[in-house]
C-alpha cells in the first residue's frame, strides 16, 4: 500500500453506488419505500442545538403522518406473526 505525500494529500472522487445486476429488484424496493413513506421528514419540528420544546398536537400529527406507512406495515407484521402459527396449529390439531 502506497501512502503518497502525507503533508499534501490528493483526494480522488468519492465512492459511487455499485451498478446493480438486478435492476428489477432495486426498482421494486424503491417503489415499496416510496409507497410506505411518501411524505418528507418534517425537519422544522426539530430544534437541533437548542433547548427541547414540548410537541403540540399539530407536531405529533405531522410525525404520525410521516410514520404512518411504517406503523401500518408493523401492524400487519404483528398480525401475521400471531395469526400464521395459530392457523397452522388449528390445521395440525383439528384435521377434520
Amino acid at each position: 500500500m502506497e501512502l503518497g505525500n502525507i503533508s499534501k494529500p490528493t483526494y480522488g472522487p468519492g465512492p459511487e453506488a455499485p451498478g446493480s445486476s438486478t435492476p428489477g429488484l432495486v426498482a421494486m424496493a424503491h417503489g415499496f419505500l416510496r409507497l410506505v413513506q411518501p411524505n418528507a421528514l418534517p425537519i422544522d419540528l426539530f430544534n437541533f442545538g437548542q433547548s427541547q420544546n414540548k410537541f403540540n398536537q399539530d407536531d405529533i400529527h405531522k410525525l404520525l403522518l410521516y410514520e404512518l406507512g411504517f406503523l401500518v406495515c408493523a401492524a400487519i407484521g404483528v398480525l401475521f406473526i400471531i395469526l400464521v402459527p395459530l392457523v397452522g396449529c388449528c390445521f395440525c390439531c383439528c384435521r377434520c
